[in-house]
């Protein structure tokens, strides 16, 4: 044997220890990770670092839900995490101590990545402080909120569930829900915080009394809010806030956009006429529309023989169809996709969004929206926002009055 060949042999010894060592040194941990914002807060979430069929594999933990995340690349001391459906990543050093430090890439409307600091911890399965001091309230229960920003206020609910000192539930809104929020009340203290792959949200609150809640709300980077609760078992929201009409003299939709290969598609083609059809507006960044996806697949695979054709417009974060293209198809195959998924090519934060894209409607007010067309071709119902399964019983209510349309529709 030369010594070159030698010399190339222990290179590649050496090398592949050195990687089964890295790859030895994250396997199967649980980690606290932690976004840093731009004012010094933290985000703090868990997710679990595990194997499948020899490929590494991360688990990211809210409360009930296990958000998988299969796009794990690892290379010497450097892992590359992709989100599953977001425009979203993680480009992280393993330390010598095998924590993790760098940073959480996200997609924007802008044409530059917006970088947060990220740093997780290995073997750290609390989300918040190890130690809890005994609460002084249980707040379990509903609660009517208020977030505030400057001079605009927004109405919400809270549902929280509370075990000693562990904490879990849900705001919801007009337009949807935050998902799986867990954390934990100490003292006078609450903290809830939830990490999906697109958004990271911190909320913190004083217990002012058994019945009332002080706050602040930290999203994202930078953003903040204020907010107020009160606790109130008939709380509700006012449905005028996320609702879209038909302008007056229309009953159809009129568009025609192309599916994600490219194919025209009406809504006055052959493949609705005489079908009760559900027109989907939504977004491949908005979490709300993953769960309605999740369940509106599941539907239409079930229910397409009974005369149901279900069409979803996309409004991305970009006008550059290739990137929209390649968000949308990893949300169509994520959530196993069947009926047709349109590109706009008008973004989500365009004011004229409705107005370049379906005119005969009121603007957009929410994502999702749901648009019920019956078989006559005109629109009968239109419903914004969507309770997904972190809500509990709002979201079977989603999934009874969307059959409950649709049955009827079908009669």
């Amino acid at each position: 044997m030369s010594n070159r060949i030698f010399l190339v042999l222990i290179f590649l010894a050496v090398f592949r220890s050195d990687l089964l060592a890295q790859h030895a040194r994250i396997q199967k941990d649980i980690y606290k990770g932690v976004i840093e914002r731009d004012d010094g807060k933290q985000v703090p979430f868990n997710f679990e670092m595990n194997q499948d069929s020899g490929r590494p594999v991360i688990y990211i933990r809210n409360g009930k839900e296990r958000l998988r995340v299969d796009s794990v690349v690892i290379d010497r001391d450097s892992i590359f995490i992709q989100m599953p459906v977001f425009e979203s990543q993680f480009r992280v050093k393993v330390l010598p101590d095998g924590n993790w430090r760098g940073a959480w890439v996200r997609g924007t409307s802008l044409t530059t990545e917006q970088k947060i600091s990220f740093y997780a911890l290995a073997g750290e399965d609390f989300r918040f402080a190890k130690q809890s001091s005994p609460p002084l309230y249980n707040i379990s229960g509903k609660w009517q909120v208020n977030f505030s920003e400057e001079t605009i206020t927004r109405p919400a609910i809270a549902e929280f569930h509370q075990e000693n000192n562990q904490l879990y539930g849900t705001f919801l809104t007009p337009s949807g829900d935050y998902r799986y929020l867990e954390g934990r009340v100490s003292a006078d203290t609450m903290q809830l915080s939830v990490f999906d792959g697109t958004h990271a949200y911190y909320f913190i609150a004083k217990l002012l009394s058994d019945s009332n809640i002080q706050g602040m709300f930290y999203a994202g980077s930078s953003h903040i809010e204020s907010w107020i609760a009160t606790r109130d078992e008939n709380a509700e929201l006012p449905d005028e806030l996320s609702a879209m009409n038909l302008r007056p003299g229309e009953e159809r939709l009129n568009f025609k956009f192309h599916d994600l290969d490219g194919n025209e598609v009406a809504i006055s083609g052959d493949r609705f006429r005489n079908k009760v059809v559900v027109v989907q507006i939504m977004g491949s960044w908005c979490p709300n529309c993953m769960d309605e996806t999740a369940f509106l697949s599941e539907y239409f695979s079930t229910h397409r023989k009974l005369g149901v054709e279900i069409v979803a417009l996309a409004y991305e974060y970009s006008t550059d169809l290739e990137r929209s293209r390649k968000s949308l198809r990893k949300f169509q195959q994520r959530f196993k996709v069947e009926y047709p998924i349109l590109i706009t090519g008008v973004t989500s934060d365009d004011p004229l969004r409705t107005e370049k894209t379906l005119p005969q409607l009121t603007p957009i007010k929410a994502f999702p929206t749901t648009i019920f067309i019956g078989r006559d071709g005109k629109v009968k119902k239109i419903h914004g926002g969507f309770y997904g399964p972190g809500t509990g019983v709002h979201y079977d209510e989603s999934r009874k009055r969307f059959y409950d349309t649709v049955n009827e529709l079908l009669k």
